[in-house]
């Protein structure tokens, strides 16, 4: 661990923080449907979008009605996106001529990118033609992240209203959401990544000799408008598949930087205009803030170990170069331009986020170097966490906090105004089960069958962290891979879409229930009895809630992968 390390971890969160406030109030503006600087502009644009699809922007829905309409959306969107994968061949702006994938990569893939997941089963410029990155992936890229940022508006809209039966329009909110916030943000992101050295073009592949008489193919396309939307919606779905460890993804230590300045910049401005909407800026600031301890904690943890190296290097006899090198921490699998602060920073956003871009390979990471990834994602990704998700989920995990406070006490618990009761402690506990019951039951189904393991190129704990960490990744729609797992088979492209399935609308639903349920109760008053929630005891107790639920659940797999394989490295053996 460095000073130079430490500073460049400090200077992102100072601009994160610093974005907050002002991203918020424009995203609080955009939701309540106020006038913004390109209102004008985009105004008529929202309003013929409107009239095109015969939807009535001033009727309201209620929760199930907002639900069914965001689950058919999703089932139009996968059927779209899965016809476009199977008959790609048959379609123009194919330069490689690009084949249709089989049915089960299809399937994989149409339910990876419409839950926000973008697990990919494939290397993205070997198989996907021009079009269908454009058509289906970059678009999915859009309304998939602004489909999680609707639901946590509507789960706010569920708090902050005094009393309704309604929490917004779904179609309203994907449209104010994708056209006001996503569309210019990726757009001045992409021009950005252009000017850093992006591609961004429609030419065919380049054919090129080496020094040495060989002949290389250098890919390139539509690159920056894709990578632009995939970092701002935390989709995370790479161009190459090399992801952002690819030179033309990511071509400089500034490009970098911006990038990851974009994956968590919608979802900590989400908490700001939690704030907003609920009239007490100092509860947005509250959930901001046991985020960043989480992140921190995060963060200081895989960047030690990665510091620390394996002490097995110079007990194995390894010469002195290499010892030399490993004493300076763990470069296996990073990229020397970036280093191990930055390769750190970079892994811990990405899996704090629901966002599956890599610009290093946690596979070799040290064994509590890469538990941090897989830690970050199996807690729900609600360290500031995926557009949307990353709010709803946390505030799942505050409204079990107000619960355990409310048991301590003999109180009713109350939250931003709103009693909690019996039906929202059960429809949370739902969602927050859910989760547990598809990355580690799936698991559980793969270590014993032949299919699973098949998939496996490592033995041991080292590989029942890659098994554990892919279904982790696909439940919590992430999309990152530990490594080390062959998992382009009927097997593993449906058991993971499943995980996806699971992941997304299973825990969807009951959070909408949730808000269906508060927005009718009218606003209680805090009184000398309430418990606050805006400062640093909730703060606290929020935090001890999040790790305690993901300690409870998930230490017996850990101790199976990662933490066994600590001590087995410390005790001379290697995996």
């Amino acid at each position: 661990m460095t000073l130079n390390g430490w500073v460049q971890i400090l200077i992102y969160f100072v601009l994160l923080t610093l974005i907050t406030r002002p991203l918020g109030g424009f995203l609080f503006r955009v939701f309540e449907g106020r006038s913004t600087l390109i209102s004008r502009v985009l105004g008529p644009v929202e309003r013929g979008f409107y009239k095109l699809a015969g939807v009535d922007a001033k009727a309201e829905q209620h929760w199930t009605s907002y639900t069914l309409a965001m689950l058919v959306f999703n089932l139009v969107c996968f059927v779209a996106l899965y016809l476009l994968q199977l008959y790609q061949n048959l379609l123009p702006l194919n330069p490689q001529g690009m084949s249709g994938l089989t049915a089960d990569l299809a399937f994989n893939t149409a339910i990876s990118f419409v839950t926000n997941t973008n697990w990919q089963s494939y290397g993205g410029e070997t198989t996907m033609s021009y079009l269908t990155d454009m058509l289906g992936l970059t678009v999915h890229n859009f309304v998939s992240a602004a489909t999680g940022i609707a639901l946590a508006v509507a789960l706010v809209r569920g708090f902050s209203r005094r009393s309704g039966k309604t929490i917004g329009n779904f179609w309203v909110d994907l449209t104010r959401c994708t056209l006001y916030v996503l569309l210019p943000l990726a757009i001045v992101a992409a021009l950005f990544l252009i000017w850093q050295g992006m591609p961004q073009n429609l030419s065919a592949y380049t054919d090129v000799s080496t020094l040495e008489g060989a002949k290389q193919t250098i890919a390139q396309g539509p690159v920056a408008s894709q990578v632009a939307i995939k970092m701002l919606g935390t989709n995370g779905g790479g161009f190459f598949n090399a992801n952002a460890a690819h030179p033309f993804e990511n071509p400089t230590a500034l490009s970098d930087f911006f990038q990851i300045l974009l994956i968590f910049a919608i979802p900590a401005a989400l908490t700001n205009l939690l704030g907003r909407m609920v009239k007490s800026e100092l509860q947005g600031w509250a959930i901001y803030s046991a985020m960043a301890v989480l992140f921190f904690v995060g963060v200081t943890t895989c960047y030690w170990a990665e510091s620390q190296g394996n002490p097995q290097f110079a007990a194995l006899g390894i010469d002195q170069q290499a010892s030399s090198l490993q004493a300076g921490g763990n470069m296996e699998g990073k990229e020397a331009r970036f280093g191990i602060a930055r390769s750190t920073l970079f892994a811990t956003i990405t899996t704090d986020a629901s966002c599956g871009a890599i610009n290093s390979w946690h596979d070799s990471y040290t064994p509590l170097g890469g538990m941090v990834p897989l830690v970050n994602i199996l807690l729900g990704e609600v360290i500031f966490g995926g557009v949307g998700a990353g709010l709803y989920g946390m505030l799942a995990f505050a409204i079990a906090a107000v619960f355990i406070a409310g048991l301590m006490v003999g109180r009713t618990p109350e939250y931003l105004g709103k009693k909690i009761e019996a039906k929202e402690v059960k429809m949370i506990m739902l969602a927050l089960l859910c989760l547990p019951l598809a990355n580690i039951g799936m698991t559980a189904l793969a270590v014993v069958l032949p299919q699973g393991l098949s998939g496996l190129s490592n033995a041991g704990p080292h590989g029942f962290s890659e098994l554990f960490y892919a279904y982790a990744s696909a439940t919590g729609n992430n999309g990152s891979a530990f490594g080390g797992i062959s998992a382009n088979t009927p097997f593993y492209n449906i058991t993971l879409a499943l995980s996806m399935m699971i992941g997304r609308f299973a825990f969807i639903v009951p959070m909408m229930a949730v808000a269906g349920s508060l927005v009718v109760k009218k606003h209680t008053p805090a009184s000398a009895g309430t418990f606050p929630t805006d400062g640093g005891l909730f703060i606290g107790l929020l935090v001890g809630v999040v790790i305690i639920v993901g300690g409870l659940t998930y230490f017996p797999a850990l101790a199976l992968g990662p933490i066994v394989e600590h001590f087995s490295m410390l005790a001379g053996n290697l995996y």
